[in-house]
């Protein structure tokens, strides 16, 4: 990230306008719930800057006077929206899993999640200078988010392929919805003793989020669902047989779901912990820069405005203000003023620190590729170890887990998310204060949707493998994970011999991983992926690692190998198709629920798979075009 700021800092334009309040605040609220499905069906969320940037592009055309950095603030709040939701439903929804709600108090996810994503935000203000000004971290979703925005103010249109994607996407999804074909196409046969299963669900959603993350990333997905579902459980099966007499394709998935997902959290926990050790110099150093540059203003020294971060003092009042409530929240919960307290100082603690992980990888991987939910497993697996050895058992001490969860699943997706910004902002010549505001405006407003949203998907569509279940029931694999590991430690249920499994697999990564980066090798084996492609069905890492494949040859096509150059219009193409079949996932569900849902009186899952792949075809053709100059 070496470029100068587009606007230098001499410059200043306005920043904060009713216009920008107000369509941030609105995009935020849509990309929140958009992602919300999208999580809850494929475990995953993308960021949604480069989207939001777009639409705000094509919003703040109908004005004469727009800037560049009010479109920057519109991105900002409308992608605190997207990472919101990550937050919210990889967590609140293992407390249905677990029997404890069939639909969530309203007051219980709004002020968890604001609250909690907002610590997200202020737990990376002294972090800033360190990761972005300083070490130059090159936050790839960032940096092409700035290059979309300063395109954009030069005259270059980037819109069509984000609206027809969207038009694609949304109908894909409408025409599947409406029962013309199956969501997952599979088949499982006994070979010998032994079960093999092969799937792919139908969604250009998932197709287009291995566009983004690219080939390598989809492809370690796409092993790790290889590791859990041709090797481990084959073994499996032909080890403990078929007792029950269920079916070749009802053995695999009840294998995967209550024995061999679990190797998943393992590879998570040992890959956040090495995560940890690894950046520890990183987080100490930018703690000591924003301490620095607190002391440097408080003695008048002139800051650039392009350098001007929320004040210190502030800073800390914000964290105080919402941390109180959350004490009283958890004394509400548990009903013990200790012990609430000591849960507000574990998650102030351990939120910092896997804030820190997350606005660090952030600029690393991407914030799409940010192994939140390793971060969050680590925290859950911690405060439910602490809590049952203090005495807390049964659901009383399950609920307080889940719940001290959220809040650090929140701040650590916001944190990234605002790191991200910050980098864009960075390259425009945004003043860092204002951003920081308005991430905050955003998380807030987002807040406000989160729990109707959730609480319409599960009226809809409800949850796999729960009481709230339906057809087309959503997989909403993290949370399922979180409910069943946070049930494992206060039951002694837990499959620790697949938890040991999974982590000795993360160290092997770990060491080659560790090997390539030596020599300086383009492909790399970061654990995270690999342990989100075991816990996740094959059936979504398929698509995903196709998605990967078709932006390895569109990048071929354009000469450009690499995974790591600036977006092409293909990019675009796949956050359009990602908005609109997760926007008409949203609007199938509010028609199941009002009754109301078409449906057509025929279904081959043949025209499925030739209308994907004429996207798909599309996808790369979008993707090839040469965007200089546009």
């Amino acid at each position: 990230m070496d470029m100068k700021s587009y606007i230098p800092a001499e410059k200043s334009l306005p920043e904060y306008t009713v216009k920008a309040f107000v369509i941030g605040i609105l995009l935020a609220a849509i990309m929140g719930a958009a992602n919300a499905y999208l999580g809850m069906y494929a475990g995953m969320t993308v960021s949604a800057s480069i989207p939001a940037a777009v639409i705000s592009m094509a919003v703040l055309m109908a004005f004469k006077d727009k800037n560049i950095l009010e479109n920057n603030m519109v991105q900002t709040a409308a992608s605190a929206g997207e990472s919101l939701a990550a937050g919210v439903i990889f967590t609140f929804p293992a407390l249905i899993v677990m029997g404890k709600y069939t639909q969530f108090p309203y007051w219980l996810v709004t002020i968890i999640s604001a609250l909690g994503g907002s610590l997200g935000v202020l737990f990376t203000i002294a972090l800033r200078r360190a990761f972005i000004s300083e070490e130059k971290l090159p936050y790839p979703e960032g940096t092409a988010c700035a290059e979309v925005l300063i395109a954009g103010d030069k005259g270059g249109s980037h819109a069509k392929p984000i609206f027809y994607g969207g038009i694609f996407g949304g109908l894909f999804k409408f025409l599947g919805s409406s029962g013309l074909w199956s969501g997952t196409i599979e088949v499982a046969k006994m070979v010998g003793a032994k079960v093999f299963y092969i799937g792919s669900d139908l969604s250009v959603a998932l197709v287009s989020v291995g566009y983004i993350v690219g080939l390598n990333i989809g492809f370690l997905v796409f092993l790790g669902g290889a590791i859990a579902w041709f090797i481990a459980i084959p073994l499996y099966v032909a080890k403990t047989g078929n007792p029950d007499g269920l079916s070749a394709l009802d053995l695999a998935w009840t294998i995967w779901s209550t024995k061999i997902r679990y190797m998943g959290v393992g590879a998570m926990v040992v890959g956040g912990l090495f995560s940890l050790l690894k950046l520890r110099n990183p987080i100490s150093r930018g703690i000591k820069a924003g301490l620095d540059a607190a002391k440097h203003r408080q003695k008048g020294h002139a800051v650039l405005r392009t350098e001007e971060d929320m004040s210190m003092n502030i800073v800390l009042i914000l964290i105080a203000a919402f941390i109180i409530p959350l004490f009283f929240l958890y004394t509400h919960v548990i009903g013990s003023m200790g012990v609430a307290a000591a849960l507000a100082v574990i998650m102030l603690i351990v939120g910092f620190f896997g804030s820190a992980i997350a606005g660090y990888l952030a600029g690393v991987v991407g914030s799409s590729n940010n192994p939140v939910s390793g971060i969050t497993i680590m925290s859950l697996l911690f405060t439910a170890l602490l809590l049952k050895a203090i005495g807390f058992s049964g659901n009383e001490g399950m609920e307080a887990t889940i719940l001290v969860a959220a809040v650090i699943c929140s701040a650590a997706a916001i944190a990234g998310d605002t790191m991200q910004d910050l980098a864009t902002g960075y390259l425009v010549g945004a003043t860092p204060k204002k951003q920081q505001v308005f991430e905050i405006v955003g998380t807030f407003c987002a807040a406000l949707v989160m729990a109707p949203v959730l609480n319409l998907l599960i009226q809809a569509y409800g949850i796999a493998g729960t009481a709230t279940a339906k057809e087309g029931a959503l997989a909403a694999p993290q949370a399922f994970l979180m409910a069943k590991v946070t049930e494992g430690v206060f039951k002694g249920s837990l499959e620790w011999k697949m938890v040991f499994f999974g982590a000795g697999i993360a160290v092997i990564l770990i060491i080659i991983d560790e090997i390539l980066a030596a020599k300086k090798a383009k492909l790399r084996t970061p654990v995270m992926p690999v342990a989100v492609g075991i816990y996740l069905p094959l059936s979504l890492g398929v698509p995903i690692f196709i998605g990967g494949l078709v932006k390895y040859a569109v990048n071929k096509a354009r000469g450009n190998g690499s995974e790591d150059k600036p977006t092409d219009p293909g990019v675009l193409a796949a956050a359009g198709l990602i908005a609109g079949e997760a926007l008409m996932g949203i609007i199938f569900a509010a028609l199941i629920v009002v009754g109301k849902t078409p449906s057509i009186g025929f279904s081959s899952n043949m025209l499925g798979m030739l209308l994907i792949l004429g996207i798909i075809a599309w996808l790369f053709k979008t993707g090839i075009k040469n965007v200089k100059g546009n």
